[in-house]
């Protein structure tokens, strides 16, 4: 038997976010085969469910030998612990997931695994990161960010706006595939009420999903001025069977490189509202820092627990 909790991500209240399953292991346990995480995270019909397992001592200190550590980031002696996380959709197993990451340290949190004020080795498919547990908030490293593509021809503007059920308007900005772990298409519209009335064509997105080879799509309109959110966003991921998303929390990380990226991002951090067209909304916070190795982007923000259990793996 394994521990089993559900939390909402991105929110302080139970029922908003962004909802994932986390399924705590032991040190050195084995973790199930693929084919029961994928269907246990189809089972619990979230769109992603994290599989954790502790790092023994020895596992933690080779790992840490084998990192870099930069300017202005922590230091070897600064890490309290660190944990191995697989996320699985009901469809396919990811790189990374924001939401469940930040869902997953609450929980750790909650089980005597993390400390608050601690900082954490993440070890994903997309690499070694770095958690911090703030009081009630995680934040955690991204990937480096990387600027794949640009989608600038006519047609292909024409294509992907049509499969979002939208027009496109030219707004001066232009959609773009960025990575922070996992590859997003972040697509800009012209207002919040554009924002409201994309109806994607599902079958056709997963199409252009796999042809652009990318997770899905992260539509935004840009906040009034003034305004102290920066961006309200969807996200669409129907290839992973994702419809749509509440939080999301690399495609958040990708959107504050677009923004650094297009000059629309004038100071270190970012606010994003996600989950209002689902009724559930969400805030999500990033961070900027500038290093010799160019931008390293942090995700974060709250979670609540609504499920504690246990789970026959």
């Amino acid at each position: 038997m394994k521990q089993l909790y559900i939390a909402d991500a991105f929110t302080t209240e139970k029922f908003g976010g962004n909802p994932a399953g986390v399924v705590l292991l032991k040190e050195n346990e084995d973790y199930p085969s693929d084919e029961q995480m994928r269907k246990t995270a189809a089972e619990l019909r979230y769109s992603e469910t994290a599989f954790i397992r502790p790092l023994t001592d020895a596992q933690l200190e080779a790992a840490l030998s084998e990192i870099t550590f930069e300017e202005g980031g922590p230091a070897a002696s600064d890490i309290d612990g660190g944990f191995q996380i697989r996320y699985f959709t009901p469809a396919d197993e990811v790189d990374l997931c924001g939401h469940a990451t930040i869902a997953s340290y609450r929980c750790l949190t909650d089980a005597g695994l993390c400390e608050t004020g601690g900082t954490y080795l993440n070890r994903t498919l997309a690499g070694d990161l770095f958690i911090d547990v703030a009081g009630d908030q995680v934040l955690m490293d991204m990937a480096r960010p990387t600027h794949i593509s640009d989608i600038r021809r006519p047609e292909e503007l024409q294509e992907l706006y049509e499969v979002m059920g939208i027009d496109y308007c030219d707004i001066e900005l232009i959609p773009q595939v960025i990575s922070t772990g996992l590859a997003d298409i972040i697509m800009p519209v012209a207002s919040r009420e554009v924002l409201d009335a994309i109806d994607p064509d599902f079958a056709a997105l997963t199409e252009l999903s796999r042809k652009y080879e990318v997770t899905g799509v992260h539509a935004f309109a840009l906040a009034a001025e003034g305004d102290k959110v920066s961006a309200y966003c969807r996200n669409f991921a129907p290839l992973y069977d994702i419809d749509e998303e509440a939080a999301t929390g690399t495609a958040s990380g990708a959107l504050t490189y677009y923004l650094v990226r297009n000059g629309l991002c004038k100071k270190d951090r970012c606010i994003f509202i996600q989950g209002e067209k689902m009724g559930r909304p969400s805030q999500i916070r990033s961070t900027i820092r500038r290093d010799g190795n160019g931008l390293q982007i942090r995700v974060g923000g709250s979670a609540a627990i609504l499920v504690k259990g246990r789970i026959d793996l």
